[in-house]
Formats: C-alpha cells, structure tokens, sequence
C-alpha cells in the first residue's frame, strides 16, 4: 500500500467519523428543540390544572358553608323544658341557640340552666356559651360558669359544668370555687347530686379538700 493510499484511508474515516458527530448533533439539536416547545407547554398546563383546583375547591366550600348555614335553625330566647328520670323539672334558657343540623345539637349563647328542687330550691347556672345535646341528654357550658346551688346555699364558680339532665347531676373537672355558708371552698372537681341536695369536692395538689355538703332538708 503506498502512502497515497494510506492517506486516502485516512481521510474517508475522518469523514466517516464527522459524518457520525454531526448525526449526533442533529439528534441532540432535535431533542432540545422538541423539549423548548413541549416543556412551556407542559408548564401552562400544570399551573392552570392547580390554579383551577384550588378555585374550584374555594368555590365548593363556599357553597357547601351556605348550604350548611342555610340548614341551620336559629332561635332567640329559646326555652327547653324537661324532666328527670324523677320526675323534677329542668328549664335550658339561652340568648340565643342555633341548631347544628348535622348532629341535632344545640350551641347555645348565653345559656341559663335552672334545676327545680320543688319549692324554693332551684340551683341555676350560668355561662357564656353552652352546648345542649337533647339526644344524649346532656348540656355542657363554659366558660365563666357560675352555679347559684339552691340546695346548699353555695355558690360556685368554674370554667365548665356538665349537667346530665336524665339524672340532674351537676359534674366538672376543671377546678372550681366556691362560697357559701360553710365558707369558701377552692376544689379540683365538684358534683352536685340530688338538684343541690348533696354537693361532693375533690381535690389534688394545691386543692386537698375533699368533702360533701349534705344540708338538711326542707323547703
């Protein structure tokens, strides 16, 4: 072979190999086009699916809040009236009441509970703000509760009072203090039995007291 023939050699794979490099590059050059017109797109599209998620999500809370509100029951001044599984009488007044109709309880403002011994005893509590559940029969207020206690003579003050109206029993467990007769009392939790009959306290820490106020009867 002479050195013509080796050059010429040379040269066609020199050729051969940029004719390989440019086919590359214009594969590459191909893709990167493709990719700068698909990504913007693909971009738009993102955007505009959550920005129309998060309006159509806003729109239907909206509409599920004015549904919801739309099925509530308000009521001023409302006046429940009941009686025990004895027999004795409980008023639930409020300022206002409004009835949740998902679950057919009461949220009750201004809430005024007055539990009849019969005769003079009547133990009323009062909050700012209560829930009545008439199913479960039970009302829970708070906070700022005070209890005017018919049966005792005491007066109490707590942040929250559960009053089970199947039975009458007054119960709380966030702390409670009191006057009355006896003095003044500071307990951890209170219950009070027979519409005001029987008052129990129950302390822990700072509160030891414990102790039940049990007043003679009579009217």
């Amino acid at each position: 072979m002479t050195d013509f023939d080796r050059s010429e050699d040379r040269k066609r794979a020199d050729e051969a190999r940029l004719a390989t490099e440019a086919g590359r590059w214009r594969a590459r050059s191909r893709r990167v086009q493709l990719y700068r017109r698909l990504l913007p797109i693909l971009i738009v599209l993102l955007a505009g699916g959550a920005l129309t998620w998060t309006v159509f999500r806003t729109v239907m809370s909206g509409v599920e809040r004015n549904a919801s509100a739309s099925k509530e029951i308000s009521l001023d001044n409302p006046m429940f009236h009941g009686q025990d599984a004895q027999g004795r009488s409980f008023v639930i007044g409020a300022q206002g009441a409004v009835r949740d109709p998902a679950t057919g309880r009461f949220r009750l403002n201004g809430p005024v509970l007055r539990l009849n011994l019969g005769g003079t005893k009547i133990t009323e509590l009062t909050a700012d703000a209560g829930m009545y559940n008439e199913t479960a029969r039970s009302v829970t207020i708070g906070p700022n509760v005070k209890i005017s206690d018919g049966g005792s003579g005491f007066t109490l003050t707590t942040p929250e009072a559960v009053v089970d109206t199947a039975t009458g029993v007054v119960t709380g467990d966030k702390g409670v203090q009191g006057r009355g007769p006896l003095g003044t009392i500071s307990a951890t939790s209170y219950a009070i039995y027979e519409q005001g009959g029987r008052v129990v306290f129950r302390g822990s820490g700072d509160n030891k007291v414990q102790g039940t106020i049990s007043p003679s009867s009579g009217g």
